[in-house]
Order: structure tokens, then C-alpha cells, then sequence
């Protein structure tokens, strides 16, 4: 059997954090890492504050009640082209998705990712 050798590496969503410099969750908080389809078809998932979004086609997070929530968008991590944006939802959704395509066509091809984070009442 041939030796494997493993490197570790960063990933999308530590790189996420890393560009807009915060905490992927609170202190003893949990979190979720889900897919655009699953937002898009099954809304907020019950029991986190914190959703990490990744392999969204299209802007699944246009789908949910923007009011309350904030996003950190990114796309290209880690590379010259990187794009970031960051606010509440509200503002930002319109921007992300213009965003979004524009790069996508610009590039040829997208990978991007967000973290929501439900405002704490």
C-alpha cells in the first residue's frame, strides 16, 4: 500500500473569516455549514445563530427575511482577485448578487461563500 501523505490546509470558510478578521461563532455557540439549496428550500435552520453558507449557485440568501441578519460575502478567497463584502443583509443583498455576476462573468466561473449571523435580541 502506497504511504499517503497528508498537508494540512485552510479552508474556504477559515479563509472567509480570516478576510473579514472575525470569529466564525461566540463562545460555546454553535453553527451550521449548509448549502445555498437547503437555505433556499428549507429557511433558517432552527437552533443556530450562525449559518455558513457554501456551494450556492445562485443567492439563496435572497430568499430568507433580510431584516435582522448580517452577512460576510466572499469570493476568490485567498487569491488576487478577492472580493469581500460585509453588513446587514438588508443593504448588502442587492450589492452581492450585482457583485457576484459581474465577477462570474468577468472570471468565467465563481466560488464563492457567506456566513449570516442573526442579530442577538
Amino acid at each position: 500500500m502506497p504511504k499517503i501523505e497528508v498537508i494540512p490546509g485552510v479552508t474556504a470558510i477559515q479563509a472567509l473569516c480570516a478576510a473579514h478578521a472575525i470569529p466564525l461563532n461566540e463562545i460555546g455557540e454553535p453553527f451550521l455549514v449548509t448549502t445555498g439549496r437547503r437555505l433556499r428550500e428549507g429557511g433558517w435552520p432552527l437552533g443556530v445563530e450562525t449559518v455558513v453558507v457554501m456551494l450556492d449557485g445562485g443567492t439563496a440568501f435572497q430568499a430568507l427575511d433580510a431584516k435582522g441578519i448580517h452577512i460576510w460575502w466572499g469570493a476568490y478567497l485567498g487569491m488576487p482577485n478577492e472580493i469581500t463584502l460585509s453588513g446587514p443583509l438588508t443593504e448588502l443583498s442587492a450589492k452581492i448578487a450585482a457583485a457576484r455576476a459581474e465577477a462570474r462573468a468577468r472570471h468565467g466561473w465563481i466560488m464563492d461563500s457567506y456566513i449570516l449571523k442573526r442579530a442577538l435580541t
